[in-house]
């Protein structure tokens, strides 16, 4: 007597596994979870960080020439950067852990499931973390100047006792809630580190502003052109200025939008009347640098 499964009577034999096909889904939605709230998190500040650095030099971004898609298009390349940076760190991270749980036996995977399963320990967790991301913005108000790491780790268990550990706590309790969780600490993660990255941000075009300082490599991210030119009119060949080096911001309706670090001062001046020299991209300053001698 011949016995015919119930995968060969159907014609399902072939077919894959549903399993496998259930872990790629599963995958992509588990880091969707925590990609995408982290990346739109950080293009929105990025893009208030980029008004924000334009905005020391008394202008608009738009007014500079910089449209919509010239400065989507800064902000994506940005973000690609910090991924491939971020993914060196996260793969560090990754083998420092693995090796510490094959040196503890085991002890520490085991620790995290059982901090997982309970949903006070995970909602201790999570609070800690998020309470911790609003560092940054503390920080870019000017709050966190002169604090320990102590008054930090306050501030973090603080923030996170009184705004999450019970929504937490509460959220654990269906798997909805769970991955509500996990998408809203990935949002605040994006939030956390764009501020910080916000503040480093003016920080950087306050020192070409008032110094004449290189742009730094995070001004350099996201688009800011750090080129400076000198001046002559072009009808009559004469140095414009006394002929001091001004930072080039952009142009736009027939005019530039320049900066004189040395008299503090930002202007406009028609494209047609006028002719740059020395122009100069990311030039070398040396230690001490400031524009404001150029003027002495």
């Amino acid at each position: 007597m011949t016995i015919i499964k119930p995968e060969e009577h159907t014609g399902l034999a072939d077919l894959p596994e549903p399993d496998e096909k259930a872990g790629v889904v599963d995958l992509l939605e588990r880091s969707g979870s925590v990609v995408v709230p982290i990346g739109i998190a950080l293009y929105a500040l990025l893009y208030l960080g980029i008004q924000q650095v334009y905005g020391i030099f008394n202008i608009s971004p738009e007014q500079a020439g910089i449209d919509q898609a010239t400065m989507f298009g800064r902000l994506v390349g940005t973000l690609i950067l910090l991924i491939i940076g971020g993914a060196l760190v996260a793969g560090i991270i990754v083998a420092a852990v693995w090796l510490l749980d094959k040196a503890t036996l085991g002890h520490l995977f085991r620790l995290a499931q059982a901090v997982r399963v309970r949903p006070w320990a995970a909602a201790i967790a999570g609070a800690l973390w998020c309470g911790a991301s609003y560092w940054g913005f503390l920080g870019y108000l000017g709050l966190g100047e002169g604090i320990s790491l102590v008054g930090v780790v306050i501030t973090a268990v603080v923030i996170g006792a009184l705004a999450f550990l019970v929504p937490f706590r509460l959220l654990r309790r269906r798997p909805t809630g769970r991955a509500g969780m996990k998408i809203v600490v990935a949002a605040f993660t994006g939030i956390g580190l764009g501020f910080a990255l916000m503040g480093q941000m003016e920080s950087d075009a306050l020192a070409v502003a008032e110094k004449g300082r290189p742009a730094s490599m995070l001004l350099s991210m996201v688009g800011f052109q750090d080129q400076w030119v000198v001046l002559n009119d072009r009808e009559s060949g004469k140095v414009l200025r006394g002929g001091v080096e001004v930072l080039l911001l952009g142009e736009r309706e027939g005019a530039y939008a320049l900066y004189d670090c040395a008299h503090r001062e930002t202007f406009r001046i028609s494209i047609d009347a006028t002719v740059l020299r020395k122009v100069t991209l990311e030039p070398e300053r040396p230690a001490g640098y400031s524009c404001l001698k150029q003027k002495d």
